[in-house]
Formats: C-alpha cells, structure tokens, sequence
C-alpha cells in the first residue's frame, strides 16, 4: 500500500509537471538588419513573472545597445519606423529608472561584444503572451527592436537610444 501511495504520487507529480510544460505559451522573432539580413533570433516564453525573452544576435556593431519591444508588429525597412514607438499600453513614461515608468516594452540594454555577437535574456514583467491588455498579440502586434545606441533608461519616449537597427516580428 505504501508504494503505490509513492509510485502514484510519482506519477502525479510528473503528470503535473507535464501539463504545466506543455501549457507554457511561445513566440519567436526572427531580427532582421535595414538590409534584410538575419542578424538574430528571439525565443519568447511565458512565465510566472511575466515573458523570458532569450535572443541571440549577431553581425552587429560592438557596444552597449538599447533594446526593446514596439507597439506595432511591422519592419519595415531601412528604419523600422513601421515597428511604432515602445509597446505602452498604460501611458507610463519610458525607461527603467524612471519614477513615472516604465513602458511595458522596455528592457535593459544589451550588449554586443566585439565579435559582433550576444546573447542575452530577460524577464519583460509588464508583457503577457496570453489575453488583455499587456498581451504581445493585440491587434497590429509587436515587434522587438534593437537600437544602435545605450538606451540612458530615463529620457521620455526612447532612452535616447538611437535609430534602429534590427528588428523582428513577434511571432506565434
């Protein structure tokens, strides 16, 4: 009687754990320079304390790079200006210091060693990849972007961060 107690709670546990895995919601971006080059990919994952975004970079400029998510799931290139400003649902102002922040898209910086490569992950608290309003999939969608200066995590709407050199569509 006492090992089946054990062997089933096992298999509870386990069955538990696989549910939990399998119901785990994803996304990916796939981030593109103004020339249409992949210069990146994003593996976008949700979690309890908001979505893990894994991403990997490179072919880019060495240095310390602002990096956020947009309002509007669009790249068009050379600029990117399509992707819209940082995915704000609520109005705050941007950056990560500041007292009246942060929009729900920003990230801390990046950087990008002199090979040309990062890889780089966060935990986006303000972001859901499930329903409401801090959902990455409200209509228009959003995108991730990479800027090519440091983002001062202060200054009201960009961080100062500088024109935009990658960007991808966040994806299902």
């Amino acid at each position: 009687m006492k090992y089946t107690a054990v062997v089933f709670g096992g298999l509870l546990l386990f069955g538990l754990v696989a549910c939990g895995a399998a119901a785990a919601q994803t996304a990916k971006a796939e981030l593109r320079n103004p020339e249409g080059k992949v210069v990146g990919r994003a593996t976008l994952t949700e979690e309890a304390q908001g979505v893990k975004i894994a991403v990997e970079v490179f072919g880019l400029p060495f240095g310390p790079r602002g990096f956020h998510i947009h309002a509007v799931g669009k790249c068009d290139p050379p600029g990117f200006t399509s992707a819209g400003g940082h995915f704000n649902p609520h109005g705050k102002k941007h950056g990560l210091r500041s007292p009246e922040g942060p929009h729900a898209g920003d990230l801390p910086n990046m950087v990008v060693w002199p090979d040309g490569t990062a890889k780089f992950e966060v935990v986006a608290p303000h972001v859901t990849l499930g329903a409401g309003t801090h959902s990455l999939f409200h209509p228009g969608g959003t995108a991730l972007v990479i800027h090519a200066d440091v983002d001062d995590e202060r200054t009201d709407p960009t961080g100062n961060a500088g024109g935009r050199i990658a960007c991808g569509v966040i994806t299902k």
